[in-house]
């Protein structure tokens, strides 16, 4: 069901954990599947430097939670913004149909640890 590279990061999942003291966190859930994502950041001078994230789901849902907080690293809060599901569907060599909402369970997660940050700063 799954390919070597989505099977690879959910057995080796990257950023696993909480940021105490975050600037910004997300957390996001899909009723249907039981999903929930909470991915937390640490962003200075307007770039994330740090992301990890705690996700309570099926292996697509660690694996997309985990190549996420990778993919924002380094990035501009605009620019993680800009991240999209299809992008982080990509990064991991696609996804199963039925599996896609995983992916935009993490860009919703991402998006939502931002305007929690921005929320922060006014």
């Amino acid at each position: 069901m799954y390919n070597d590279k989505v099977r690879e990061v959910f057995a080796n999942p990257k950023n696993v954990g909480f940021i105490e003291d975050a600037d910004g966190v997300g957390k996001v859930g899909n009723p249907t599947c039981g999903d929930i994502m909470e991915i937390s950041l640490k962003i200075k001078d307007n770039v994330i430097v740090d992301a990890k994230f705690r996700t309570f789901g099926c292996a697509a849902a660690i694996a997309t939670s985990s190549t996420a907080t990778e993919m924002v690293k380094g990035m501009t809060v605009d620019q993680a913004l800009k991240l999209t599901n299809s992008q982080v569907v990509e990064e991991l060599e696609g996804l199963p149909p039925q599996k896609i909402h995983c992916s935009v369970l993490a860009e919703e997660a991402i998006k939502e640890a931002i305007n929690d940050y921005k929320s922060k700063q006014k």
